[in-house]
């Protein structure tokens, strides 16, 4: 119960309000309203369903994406060796006569049978570095070009082919690098089947593609 004058809680059988004086029997008293139950509070809540899978291969489906062929990355990849080998030609010719590897070459060529071991150190050093100018010279083509705006190689680019990730987005130029660097995995592999499988999976990956979380697409 409760007292309409001054709103105390009473007890059920109290005869004076505690804080008015308001007899109990008097129109002044009311009973209390029943208080509501408690809602029902469950021990485990309720099972969510479960989120379908975003499969990336799907969603590449529904933005009318296409998947580069084989053949078409075999061309493209043809196309970036000529031009990465008539750059590598002008790059390197000029050093091989300015750092003196051909008269080295020349002094090797002419010891028959007395080969000269610091002239031989020199050769194989100059190796190695034309090596590592190769190897960085084409990581830059790579990687500079696929995460630029035209997110592909300029032989590529001939074909209408571009690279990007699962989702269809633009590449950075550190996953660029990676996929390029994962090649060389790609290419442990025996009889080529790293590169082959492009032919073959769902998303027309090669191996090193898988490896970058890449997808090599055509406009």
């Amino acid at each position: 119960m409760y007292c309409s004058k001054c709103g105390a809680t009473l007890a059920a059988d109290a005869a004076f309000c505690v804080a008015c004086g308001t007899p109990a029997g008097s129109t002044g008293i009311a009973p209390a309203s029943p208080s509501a139950p408690p809602a029902y509070s469950p021990a485990y809540p309720p099972a969510v369903a479960p989120v379908p899978y975003a499969d990336p291969a799907g969603l590449a489906v529904s933005r009318n994406f296409t998947y580069a062929g084989f053949w078409l990355r075999v061309v493209a990849s043809f196309i970036d060796g000529a031009i990465m080998g008539v750059a590598l030609v002008v790059l390197i010719v000029p050093l091989v006569f300015l750092t003196g590897f051909a008269a080295n070459f020349e002094m090797l060529a002419q010891n028959h049978g007395q080969p000269n071991p610091a002239v031989i150190g020199g050769f194989i050093m100059m190796i190695l570095i034309f090596a590592i100018i190769s190897v960085i010279a084409q990581w830059l083509y790579h990687a500079y070009l696929e995460s630029g705006d035209k997110q592909a190689t300029w032989g590529k680019q001939a074909l209408g082919l571009y690279v990007t990730d699962l989702m269809g987005n633009r590449v950075t130029f550190g996953r660029a690098s990676g996929r390029f660097f994962a090649k060389i995995v790609t290419g442990m592999i025996p009889l080529g089947i790293g590169y082959a499988i492009a032919g073959f999976t769902e998303r027309k990956q090669a191996l090193h593609d898988m490896i970058a979380s890449c997808l090599v697409l055509r406009r």
